[in-house]
């Protein structure tokens, strides 16, 4: 039975993989917004995480990162540079590999933090719901810490260089910045929490076929 289990938890990675390069690499993973394209790729790198474990779902975060610099330096967008090394800054005639730190780092730790709010959960909840909600709880949680991260790393890092982009002071970027997260954010928590739970209690069956679990 571990031989099985073990055979289904690759199947689900290859096929997780698949859809994060699928939906990266074509319209179905990015919503283009006027300020950053909203996304939904990260939902495969969530269940990943939750499902497979940190280890996994940081190799899907990476390939979550990987579209998306392929993405931002094919078809750059007016901050791309935000995300890409390839791109110039505004202004300059050159890039910087700062980009790959914004591109890369927020993707890999969505594979890795809701395996452990998941986990917590699951220790600390009761009732006949409980993998449901901690599931749905887990799916917020990684596309808030895409959210959060992505967006802070950006004013971190690049909060002159994004202001003479959008023709904005530099003092306007925190909030702008901070209405993206409200307002992308909240909507990309919502989708994320629902289609993890609703996705992830279906696909547990693949991943531990004789486990009984309380959904």
């Amino acid at each position: 039975m571990k031989k099985d289990a073990k055979y289904y938890r690759f199947t689900l990675m290859a096929l997780f993989a698949a859809i994060t390069l699928i939906m990266g690499l074509t319209p179905l993973g990015y919503i283009p917004l006027p300020f950053i394209k909203l996304t939904i790729l990260h939902i495969p790198v969530i269940l990943g995480s939750v499902l497979l474990g940190p280890g996994y779902g940081a190799g899907l975060g990476v390939l979550f990162g990987l579209t998306s610099l392929l993405n931002n330096t094919m078809a750059p967008a007016l901050t791309s540079f935000t995300f890409s090394p390839f791109v110039p800054l505004p202004g300059t005639t050159q890039g910087t590999p700062v980009a790959l730190l914004v591109c890369f780092l927020p993707r890999i730790l969505v594979g890795v933090f809701p395996y452990f709010v998941y986990q917590w959960l699951q220790k600390r909840l009761k009732g006949r719901r409980k993998t449901t909600a901690a599931l749905a709880v887990s799916g917020v949680a990684g596309s808030l810490t895409n959210t959060l991260l992505v967006m802070g790393l950006i004013g971190f890092l690049f909060r002159d260089a994004y202001a003479a982009a959008k023709g904005i002071a530099p003092d306007a970027v925190t909030e702008i910045l901070l209405g993206i997260v409200g307002f992308n954010g909240g909507i990309e928590a919502v989708a994320a929490g629902v289609l993890t739970a609703a996705l992830g209690i279906v696909l547990q069956r693949l991943v531990q076929p004789d486990r009984d679990r309380t959904v």
